[in-house]
């Protein structure tokens, strides 16, 4: 008897202890939706992905878990988990997660978007900001802007030439400056000249590099989560990953080879101090690669430029064009833009990049369009590199990190009439200069947060203030029809509209004579 007694205590005291155990484990692990066997949570998730996790942090929290596949998953969509991933857990939260697209599109994960967190990341990083991001280099090609900003312009005076208000394509429009920009900061050449720009073979090069470079492929697919499909070859796809990759590189070599042919005729008649002011950012990488061969290898310089064409390209056009589609939808908004515009520059000369600053209402414009429809709706993904803890709950070492944007964006603890187009909320944090860095901080992260954000959001605001600024003091606009413009969405890596954008164009006739010297 006493030996039964014996091992009940035995039995309840292990009881206790597990229940005790799990009760904790279930305290401090995040919430998550049911799960089936295997697959986790896959058959929960729809298009759009962001839309769909904002639902579950309705009913799980802002912090929530999910398993998909052999893949676990952290997702934050407040500000404060925000803070707590990226101040107190960022070097934890500071790389990337490895997949079979990024491993192939970007030469091994050899960018500075994509590297692993460590000396080769800084290097690069270090590189592109100096090179490309920093104040003196976005001065350095604050031409290029201006003057591919003022070929649309002329474009436009050509499509209108007859005098008569003309359906213009802005969409085209807005990829083709794109397109021109990021090549010559690239390799200092334009895309498309005028002669062809308006031309059907003009078009079919700007849709070839668009399906060459823009992220279509997502960065996890299917054989991420199920290793198993990558080694049966699931759907073809990474053939598909190899044929863009295969193109890509086809591209970027020519355009380093040329670069290189180019290099050498400059040098015989240029000194070396006039060449390396034009310098465009490949010219710097293969000039650098004659003193450091073994860090600038081949790989290094071609994935650098790639994500610059990737990152860059897709990005810029989409917030373009979303700008111009909320204005057509508020003129009254346009209207204000354009008062504060002729206040400041007149009717006697074109918008400059010098202009900006004292442009408040234009920046308010654009990032009130970018709290509405950020470009990137889930931030790029991080990947926890130990163990840590995030607004109280235990987060494993290996788990990939997805910021909903779009969820906090709309938040309505954060923002007051939060699906209304209004500007003006930001000029209440710009008082006494700009204060968004402080005010705003983890709860407008358009451009993402940490060491990981995006290092072009100056470049990228600068191209698009200067685009929006310059079409909008220089032309009517209107919408075609009477009908508001399709604010429908296209849900990707990159947010993009679902139908393409045409406007009614006339120019103002304030801007005739500047506009007819062009």
């Amino acid at each position: 008897m006493v030996d039964f007694y014996r091992y009940l205590a035995l039995f309840f005291s292990i009881f206790l202890i597990t229940g005790l155990l799990f009760h904790r484990r279930e305290k401090t692990s995040p919430t998550s939706p049911f799960s089936l066997p295997i697959i986790g949570h896959l058959h929960l998730l729809k298009q759009p992905l962001c839309k769909t996790l904002e639902t579950f942090s309705l009913k799980h929290g802002p912090i929530f878990s999910l398993q998909l596949g052999c893949r676990t998953y952290l997702v934050v969509s407040s500000p404060s988990a925000v803070e707590d991933c990226f101040i107190k857990n960022d070097i934890v939260f500071a790389n990337r997660p490895r997949s079979m697209a990024s491993d192939h599109l970007s030469y091994n994960n050899s960018s500075f978007l994509l590297a692993a967190y460590g000396q080769l990341w800084r290097s690069l990083l270090r590189l592109a900001t100096i090179e490309v991001f920093s104040q003196k280099s976005l001065q350095k090609f604050c031409k290029i802007r201006e003057e591919e900003v003022c070929s649309i312009v002329h474009l436009i005076m050509k499509k209108l030439s007859n005098g008569q208000p003309q359906h213009i394509d802005l969409t085209y429009l807005f990829s083709l400056l794109v397109f021109n920009i990021i090549l010559r900061v690239n390799i200092g050449k334009k895309f498309i000249g005028e002669e062809i720009s308006s031309t059907v073979v003009g078009k079919q090069r700007v849709k070839e590099i668009e399906d060459t470079f823009k992220p279509s492929l997502s960065l996890t697919n299917i054989c991420d989560f199920f290793p198993i499909m990558k080694w049966i070859g699931y759907g073809g796809l990474e053939k598909r990953i190899l044929k863009l990759n295969n193109k890509r590189d086809e591209f970027l070599q020519g355009l380093i080879e040329e670069i290189r042919g180019k290099k050498i005729s400059s040098c015989n008649t240029e000194t070396v101090w006039d060449f390396e002011e034009r310098m465009s950012f490949v010219e710097r990488l293969l000039s650098l690669q004659e003193s450091e061969p073994e860090f600038y290898s081949e790989d290094v310089i071609k994935s650098t430029a790639s994500i610059m064409f990737v990152a860059g390209t897709d990005t810029s056009a989409n917030t373009l064009e979303w700008t111009m589609s909320l204005l057509l939808n508020h003129p009254q908004v346009l209207e204000k833009l354009r008062k504060e515009i002729d206040c400041h520059v007149g009717h006697g000369r074109l918008l400059k990049e010098s202009d900006l600053p004292n442009l408040p209402y234009l920046r308010c414009v654009i990032n009130e369009m970018l709290r509405l429809y950020p470009i990137a709706p889930l931030l790029l993904p991080h990947f926890s590199s130990e163990d840590c803890t995030v607004g109280g709950y235990h987060i494993p070492r290996g788990t990939t990190l997805l910021v909903n944007a779009w969820a906090i964006h709309r938040d309505p603890n954060v923002w007051e009439e939060l699906t209304k187009f209004k500007p003006e909320r930001f000029q209440e944090m710009m008082v006494d200069g700009d204060k968004e860095g402080s005010t705003l901080r983890f709860k407008f992260i358009p451009f993402g947060v940490g060491r990981r954000a995006c290092h072009g959001d100056g470049m990228g605001f600068r191209t698009v203030s200067l685009a929006v600024g310059t079409l909008v003091h220089c032309f009517n606009w209107e919408r075609v029809g009477v009908e508001l413009v399709d604010m429908g969405q296209s849900f990707g890596i990159a947010l993009s509209k679902s139908r393409p954008l045409e406007a009614v164009c006339s120019p103002r006739y304030r801007m005739i004579d500047l506009l007819s010297q062009l």
